[in-house]
């Protein structure tokens, strides 16, 4: 039984240049990978959580910022993903955000989080992926904001 029955709110940003979407590889060790949602070893997009009276962009900003020392335009950001992520210990409603428009070269920052950043091709994305980030990906593909089952969640 889960004792914190709250629901959080989840941000991932996809950031696409040229046809390629950027894509961290999470740490092995899951005190390391740091996330409610688990996913040790996966790749994923920058991640985070909103924080109490920030904006949608602001959060999208940060969390780039934090994770990859990225600078993305608040304005161009637009929403493309709402997905219901669950684990047996934690519940995040996920807003997937996309961004085209980045300035600079992606750098690990975190790396006790995160061990590398890379771009893949949206038509060969590597295995595994963080089960939210696959989500905002295949809903982004598929041209719809929401699919219900669009990725198993882990429960």
């Amino acid at each position: 039984m889960v004792e914190n029955n709250t629901i959080g709110v989840g941000f991932g940003v996809m950031i696409l240049r040229n046809g390629k979407v950027l894509l961290g590889q999470r740490h092995m060790d899951p005190a390391k990978a740091d996330s409610e949602l688990h996913g040790e070893w996966t790749r994923t997009m920058p991640w985070g959580k909103m924080h109490f009276h920030e904006s949608f962009e602001d959060t999208c900003y940060r969390e780039t910022l934090e994770e990859t020392g990225l600078n993305i335009n608040k304005d161009t950001i637009k929403i493309i993903s709402i997905t219901n992520d669950i684990v047996p210990d934690k519940h995040f409603v996920t807003i997937g955000f996309l961004s085209e428009d980045v300035v600079g070269e992606a750098q690990v920052m975190e790396p006790d989080e995160i061990t590398q950043w890379k771009r893949f091709d949206l038509n060969d994305l590597p295995t595994p992926l963080f089960f939210p980030s696959e989500k905002v990906i295949k809903n982004y593909l598929a041209g719809t904001i929401y699919m219900r089952d669009a990725v198993k969640v882990w429960i």
